[in-house]
């Protein structure tokens, strides 16, 4: 299934999108995507239902992110080889971990908002995985059991504040707007394997970003178990599992004012994006 979100900031309805491609209303089944429909039985009682019974959604409405009870996302860093090598730093032995505050998420066509100061925006497409259950010192064996889906993640980051500011990388990572997720929540079932994904992004039309989740330093299924065994994870928790090479850092440019985001990851949709100030 592809679950998502729609209508105007803080007011979104649930919905589906059908095989034929059509956005469909479940707001007569669920008051939302929360909790319970990430769960496995939450998900087995959506998927009994007969999209084509649904309510079709007229026109194009916003799409908000696509899921709700986010209580932490975790980033992985320096994930892809090639991105590694850009970055002129060693492929880590163990994955790079950092935090981003879920005050910075938004829908995946909602404008970025360049901070106050920054010279150094950066875009970063990543592959995020979304957790369906409460879990806790998973096997790597048995790790891709706990996620309910995934989703195409915007993980952009602000170089200078990450960087350039006494080394904690959450500074760069969590201003309002560096979370865009969307625009479905795609659940597991439709994703075979999460290791053969595409994903690109390009700026003002220009291809930056090309490549593949085969070149993961660390797989899914290692990402998640790894990262339970510091932390409790809990339903809908999302994991960005790192971004490959082609960042703006690595190309010796930066986002500015007006410029124009588009990416995606293989059937996980598309995002796109417009920079502007912070007001």
């Amino acid at each position: 299934m592809k679950l998502v979100r729609y209508g105007p900031k803080g007011r979104e309805k649930p919905g589906l999108i059908a095989p034929d491609g059509t956005l469909r209303d479940l707001s007569r089944h669920v008051a939302d995507i929360g909790w319970s429909e990430l769960s496995s039985a939450g998900q087995k009682r959506l998927r009994a239902l007969d999209p084509a019974s649904l309510p079709r959604v007229r026109g194009k409405p916003r799409l908000g992110v696509p899921f709700t009870g986010i209580s932490k996302i975790v980033g992985i860093g320096l994930n892809y080889r090639a991105h590694a090598i850009e970055s002129k730093m060693p492929i880590p032995a163990e994955p790079v971990m950092f935090m981003k505050a879920t005050t910075c998420i938004t829908g995946p066509c909602d404008p970025i908002l360049m901070p106050v100061g920054s010279t150094k925006l950066d875009w970063e497409v990543e592959l995020g995985i979304v957790i369906g259950r409460e879990t806790r010192q998973v096997s790597e064996a048995r790790a891709l059991e706990q996620v309910a889906g995934y989703c195409a993640f915007h993980d952009v980051s602000e170089r200078a504040f990450q960087l350039e500011r006494g080394g904690q990388w959450d500074k760069g990572k969590g201003c309002d707007s560096f979370g865009p997720i969307g625009p479905w929540l795609v659940t597991r079932d439709e994703i075979a394997d999460p290791q053969q994904l595409r994903l690109w992004l390009d700026v003002n039309g220009e291809r930056m970003q090309d490549s593949t989740t085969a070149d993961m330093v660390f797989s899914c299924a290692q990402i998640v178990s790894y990262v339970s065994r510091f932390m409790t994870l809990l339903p809908g928790d999302v994991i960005c599992t790192g971004t490959p090479q082609g960042v703006g850092m690595g190309r010796g440019r930066f986002l500015q004012l007006g410029d124009r985001v588009r990416l995606g990851v293989e059937g996980l949709g598309e995002q796109e994006q417009t920079v502007i100030a912070t007001k």
